[in-house]
């Protein structure tokens, strides 16, 4: 499933300036709901739970904030760059600057599995988490997630 296909118009955000984990997490979910057309206090409220089980903080500044909504037709997913990073309790302790939101149906399993592992991929080779950390617009960010990891650009 790649990026591009997940990201909805609208869904990137080069420069958010949030004080909190919180504060994120309410202004991604403001932002899903534009997009999504759903309540963004209740996506508010699935980003949070889904945070109350175990930080999506994954290290080295990445956060991969997730969750499943009921009548929600397929996977949409939000990419922002912080300016500056915050805390986000990660699991190496780094503060956070790039995060991908991703909601999802109830019952995508698969699909929601299929955006994680490639969002995991993107993020796991240092040079593409340099040039997402290195872009400032929107149209470099989406040229950037679209191209993916560089191990399958060959």
């Amino acid at each position: 499933m790649p990026l591009p296909d997940i990201i909805a118009e609208g869904g990137i955000i080069p420069a958010l300036r949030v004080d909190s984990k919180k504060h994120l997490l309410q202004e991604l979910s403001a932002r899903a709901a534009r997009i999504t057309g759903r309540d963004a206090a209740e996506i508010f409220r699935t980003l949070s739970e889904r945070e109350r089980l175990g930080s999506t903080g994954a290290g080295n500044g990445i956060a991969i904030p997730h969750g499943k909504l009921a009548r929600l037709d397929r996977v949409f997913g939000l990419f922002a760059r912080l300016d500056p990073a915050i805390d986000f309790d990660s699991i190496d302790g780094q503060p956070v600057d790039l995060v991908f939101t991703l909601l999802a149906p109830e019952g995508a399993g698969a699909d929601h599995l299929k955006a994680l592992s490639r969002i995991a991929r993107l993020t796991r080779d240092q040079a593409n988490v340099q040039k997402l950390r290195a872009a400032r617009d929107e149209a470099s960010l989406k040229t950037l997630l679209a191209a993916g990891p560089a191990s399958n650009a060959a």
